[in-house]
């Protein structure tokens, strides 16, 4: 029982991590990251929700979106706040728009071919 409310758990904090990436992309590359790669993790949160819902009560359902919720909010934070302390707000800044560029690419690519 442990082991599937950790699995529940997993794939709530893995859904919603994709999810909540969405939110430190650009605008375009946001737009082209909700098509291709969030609507699955909401599929697959509103999927893990529903494991959790068939095999857990629903307060311990509940209870798992809001720890995986926090669990995500807070590795966002403190993964911030590390790589601006580590590396500065403006190599930060190049290193995201090198990663939003490969990402256009990438996902350019996968349509092509």
């Amino acid at each position: 029982m442990i082991i599937k409310y950790f699995s529940f758990l997993l794939g709530l904090i893995w859904s919603y991590s994709f999810i909540k990436t969405q939110s430190i992309f650009s605008n375009k590359t946001a737009l082209l990251f909700k098509i291709f790669i969030s609507k699955v993790s909401w599929i697959t949160f509103a999927l893990a929700c529903y494991f959790g819902y068939k095999n857990f009560s629903i307060k311990a359902v509940l209870i798992g979106i809001v720890i995986a919720v926090g669990i995500v909010h807070l590795m966002f934070y403190f993964a911030g706040s590390y790589l601006k302390n580590r590396f500065g707000e403006d190599r930060v800044k190049k290193i995201k728009t090198f990663f939003e560029y490969a990402l256009l690419v990438f996902i350019i690519y996968y349509v092509i071919f």
